[in-house]
């Protein structure tokens, strides 16, 4: 969601005669996207905040402008301590208001020297005031619901993003036959809870994700469809079926489950349980037995015990994942769980990590390596590290990478896969 906001972004200020910096020394205007799921990542901000206030006071005894802007959800959590801080700050803006930008920017230029922060949660959606979006690659974002209601106790995303908002169907068929005709052959939806979806079509009447799918998938020229993030309770057999009916849709799903313990997914106000979401992976795996899932854990959430925490590795076991995330859990103020009691100790949260880590990196080490010998549609998205190297995603999101020319980026090609290793694949292009 970040990227795709980050984009939108940087259309609305090409609009408005803005060009991208070579680097952050020659830039007149320096924005941060943030993201406030973790603390490490708000502690960061303010972090790089420190150094760019350096360039901006050099820029400064060179008589040169810069004007500083922080925008996402740890504006909308933390407004006063960006400017408290980080008062050279000249504005903060939240996730739902960044379309507000030309307005603020010539606010700035009226009022010199003080901080502008918009966090409204603002009565219309963002996406009635952003220009068309274009394919900027191969592979395109495009959002389609916003906000949660799900109140997980753990997550601050329902305090930042809001409740859940759904765009309607032509305005997303709409904005994905643009992105198709401008050179996009995949397109990956996107929501925090993207398979709650339920856009309205022309006649007023709510539709379900499934639908959406469907109607995507008759786009001529658009090869590849993704959706994500995805809540088990929410995984319907209507949308099972699109795994099993829709050749364009990747056999690839993730799907968070968090904690195997019904305890834990209790206290965290997940609605679902292991056995629950335990039957929407068989119905997947039977709709699609080629498909491969991936998930978020958390680990060390208040009140986890020893039992508790196998009951996770279990689950890993039975699901046998192809791609997980996994985190110690992290307070985030405003949130319930950050009072609960039995708090455990960061040790044993670091023991449990490395031990979880250790269990999904060989799964993930072992279905990488099973791909070697295997021909697979690879979509090129840029140049490699090195020279002469391309690299692009496999229909399961692994990174290939492989020789080739320029002239394969942005393009699908057949690959044999030669060398399968943690975090990548080798092939070459038949």
């Amino acid at each position: 969601m970040n990227v795709y906001d980050s984009g939108r972004i940087a259309d609305i200020l090409e609009n408005m005669g803005y060009i991208a910096a070579e680097t952050i020394q020659d830039a007149d205007l320096i924005l941060f996207n943030t993201c406030h799921i973790r603390e490490k990542a708000a502690e960061k901000l303010f972090s790089d905040l420190g150094r760019i206030e350096i360039i901006k006071n050099e820029r400064a005894e060179k008589g040169l402008d810069t004007t500083i802007g922080v925008v996402g959800c740890v504006v909308q959590a933390e407004d006063e301590q960006i400017s408290k801080r980080a008062p050279y700050v000249d504005f903060a803006t939240g996730p739902l208001t960044y379309y507000r930008l030309p307005e603020i920017l010539q606010k700035i230029a009226r009022k010199k020297g003080e901080c502008i922060i918009d966090t409204d949660f603002p009565a219309e959606s963002k996406f009635d005031y952003l220009p068309q979006n274009k394919a900027k690659g191969g592979c395109s974002y495009l959002a389609i619901q916003e906000g949660c209601n799900n109140f997980c106790t753990y997550c601050i995303v329902p305090y930042t993003r809001g409740v859940e908002t759904s765009r309607p169907i032509e305005d997303v068929i709409n904005e994905a036959k643009r992105l198709v005709e401008t050179g996009t052959l995949e397109i990956n939806l996107l929501g925090q809870n993207v398979n709650s979806y339920h856009g309205e079509d022309s006649a007023g009447k709510e539709r379900s994700l499934a639908y959406l799918l469907n109607k995507l998938a008759e786009i001529e020229g658009l090869q590849r469809l993704r959706y994500t993030t995805s809540y088990p309770a929410d995984v319907t057999d209507e949308l099972i079926d699109c795994h099993r009916n829709l050749k364009k849709l990747m056999p690839y799903l993730h799907l968070p489950l968090q904690s195997g313990s019904d305890k834990i997914l209790k206290a965290m106000n997940r609605r679902h349980t292991s056995g629950q979401y335990l039957e929407v992976i068989e119905k997947l795996k039977e709709a699609n037995p080629d498909i491969g899932l991936s998930s978020d854990f958390i680990v060390g959430f208040p009140g986890e015990t020893d039992e508790d925490f196998q009951a996770t590795m279990d689950m890993v076991k039975k699901v046998n994942y192809i791609q997980a995330f996994s985190f110690k859990y992290s307070r985030r103020a405003g949130t319930p769980a950050a009072i609960y009691p039995n708090q455990v100790d960061e040790k044993i949260k670091k023991e449990r990590l490395e031990i979880l880590q250790d269990q999904l990196f060989s799964q993930q080490l072992r279905f990488n390596k099973d791909c070697v010998g295997k021909i697979v549609p690879v979509l090129f998205e840029s140049k490699g590290r090195k020279n002469g190297e391309i690299f692009g995603r496999s229909p399961y999101m692994q990174t290939v990478v492989v020789k080739g020319g320029d002239d394969n980026i942005n393009q699908i090609r057949q690959v044999e896969i030669i060398k399968g290793g943690m975090n990548s694949l080798s092939g070459i292009i038949k």
